[in-house]
Parts: C-alpha cells; sequence; structure tokens
C-alpha cells in the first residue's frame, strides 16, 4: 500500500496542481477581460471628451470668425462714412476756394466794392451836421447809413484773411464729423 500512497498522492498533488493552475488562469483571463473592459471604457471616455472638447473648440472658432466678420464690416462701413465726408469736405474746400477767387476777381475788376458802415456818432461825414444826415436833394435819396469804401488793396487782404478763416472753420467742421464717426 505505500504505493498506492504514493500514486493518492501524486494524483492529489497532480489534481492540485491542475486546479490552482487552471483558477490561476481562469482568474487571470477575468482579470485580463475586465482590465480590457475599463481601458475600452475609458478610452471611449477619453474619446468622447475629445469630441466634445473638438466640438468646443470649432464652436469658439465659429463665433471667433464671426465675431471678426461683424468687426469688418464694421469697419468697411466706417471708413465709407469717413471716405464719404473726406469728399464732402473737399467739395466744400473747393465751393469755398472758388467763391473765393470769385470774389477777389469781382473786387480786382471794380465790379465790386467793399465797403463798412462807419458810426454816425464817431465821424462826422461831409454835410452833416452834428452826426445827423441832412435831408436828400431832388437829386437822390440816400437815407441809408454811412458807409465809407475801402480801398482794394485792403479788400482783397480781407479777403485773404476771410478766406483762411472759412477753410479753417470747414476744416474745424470735417475734423469734428471725424471725431463723431470714430467715437460712435
Amino acid at each position: 500500500m505505500p504505493m498506492n500512497w504514493r500514486i493518492a498522492l501524486l494524483a492529489v498533488a497532480v489534481g492540485l496542481y491542475a486546479g490552482g493552475r487552471g483558477a490561476w488562469v481562469w482568474q487571470a483571463s477575468e482579470y485580463g477581460k475586465q482590465l480590457a473592459e475599463q481601458a475600452t471604457g475609458y478610452v471611449q471616455q477619453l474619446a468622447d471628451k475629445d469630441r466634445i472638447y473638438g466640438r468646443e473648440r470649432e464652436e469658439a472658432a465659429a463665433a471667433a470668425l464671426k465675431q471678426l466678420a461683424e468687426q469688418k464690416s464694421q469697419r468697411q462701413a466706417l471708413e465709407d462714412r469717413l471716405e464719404e465726408q473726406g469728399k464732402t469736405h473737399w467739395k466744400e474746400m473747393n465751393d469755398a476756394q472758388q467763391t473765393q477767387d470769385r470774389l477777389r476777381d469781382r473786387l480786382a475788376t471794380a465790379d465790386l466794392r467793399l465797403s463798412v458802415l462807419v458810426d454816425a456818432g464817431t465821424f462826422a461825414a461831409p454835410g452833416c451836421a452834428g452826426g445827423v444826415r441832412e435831408a436828400a436833394g431832388t437829386g437822390g435819396v440816400v437815407h441809408g447809413a454811412v458807409r465809407a469804401r475801402l480801398d482794394p488793396a485792403h479788400a482783397q487782404r480781407i479777403i485773404g484773411i476771410t478766406d483762411t478763416g472759412d477753410r479753417g472753420m470747414i476744416a474745424l467742421q470735417a475734423c469734428q464729423a471725424y471725431v463723431r464717426e470714430v467715437t460712435k
């Protein structure tokens, strides 16, 4: 019987080894499946997060492009308005220049004479007594204010000064319009 014991013991040992090995392999397989499922879930979560993040980035990029397009159209509209104001300013300056040129020509050709009102109390005109004009004679009906004609050279200088003033006013109005448009 000692041999039977040995065989039985060997059979039990082989059985234990086979059972332990089988349990070990089965447990490793189950554990591997669980790890694989967990890894697959984790990869899926990462892929989902990546898709969501990509969608968010696309939406942000689309919003930025839309805002950029709006700003570009606003800038273009402002540039158009400023260009129109520039044309208006140029036309006003050109019209003022033509008016001043015509006025200078009329002064030069003696077609027009500048005169100024004279305070009757300060200067006594010939034919006036104490600042009061005489009654009009039979040859004329001048009952207006006393006026003094200006020398043509002085008139030309006055026109030059008013021309500079007119240009300055037009330039100031153009600057104010520009500032109003830019600060809207």
